[in-house]
């Protein structure tokens, strides 16, 4: 199937090239574009998209409470974001996620992996980009309210694969990565993720990052498991 996507951000040409990229790759569509906030709000709801590439700056609502109000409603429940910024900053990644983003990438990102990204998020998995994710680890767990993102259990009761597919995703790996890095099916790499998820009470990915940053399974700035 064709995933619809929109385009938010305040920037013309950054919206054009985009666009461009967009419409040139297999299996995606630009269904509409935004340069504010509550334009693509509208928009997401207007054209049907399936999800929207959201910048963080931009005038009227920024991204992240365009972000919050399409996660708020109903009608735009299977709506992703993918949220884009050149700002590579704790506090954005973890206000989008908070606001119910599924995926953080910042501008500089390659054209390629921008693609990958939109195919990812609009898959319904969660994604972040490597480079802020230790630093992301590092602020939430010094912050008084990580209600949203923390999930319910440790991983004690996992198995020693499950371990090492957690302190992969830990480390912002995909489900393809995983199983390239282990020597497994990229369907198995999903199911372990999945599994470990039900196992933890986590909601996304994100929270199976803070899981194994808080419990010291992966050390904030490691490559590898302790």
């Amino acid at each position: 199937m064709t995933i619809r996507v929109l385009l938010a951000d305040d920037q013309t040409l950054v919206r054009a090239a985009f666009a461009m990229l967009v419409d040139s790759a297999p299996g995606m569509e630009v269904v509409g574009q935004a340069g504010t906030g509550r334009s693509a709000v509208d928009l997401a709801r207007s054209a049907r998209a399936d999800l929207v590439v959201m910048d963080i700056r931009m005038p009227d609502l920024d991204g992240i409470e365009a972000t919050r109000l399409l996660a708020a409603d109903e009608d735009l429940a299977g709506v992703k974001v993918l949220m884009l910024t050149t700002y590579d900053t704790d506090e954005h990644v973890v206000d989008a996620l908070r606001a119910g983003a599924s995926g953080f990438l910042v501008k500089d990102t390659r054209p390629a992996e921008l693609l990958d990204a939109i195919r990812t998020v609009a898959a319904g998995e969660s994604l972040l980009s490597p480079g802020p994710t230790s630093r992301l680890i590092a602020r939430v767990l010094r912050a008084p309210d990580t209600a949203g993102l923390t999930a319910t259990g440790g991983p004690e009761g996992l198995s020693d694969r499950e371990r090492q597919v957690l302190a992969l995703v830990a480390r912002g790996l995909n489900n393809t990565e995983i199983a390239e890095t282990l020597g497994l099916s990229p369907l198995t790499a999903k199911t372990h993720v999945s599994r470990i998820m039900g196992k933890l009470g986590a909601r996304d990915r994100a929270q199976l990052v803070i899981v194994a940053y808080e419990t010291g399974l992966v050390a904030p700035g490691s490559a590898t498991a302790p």
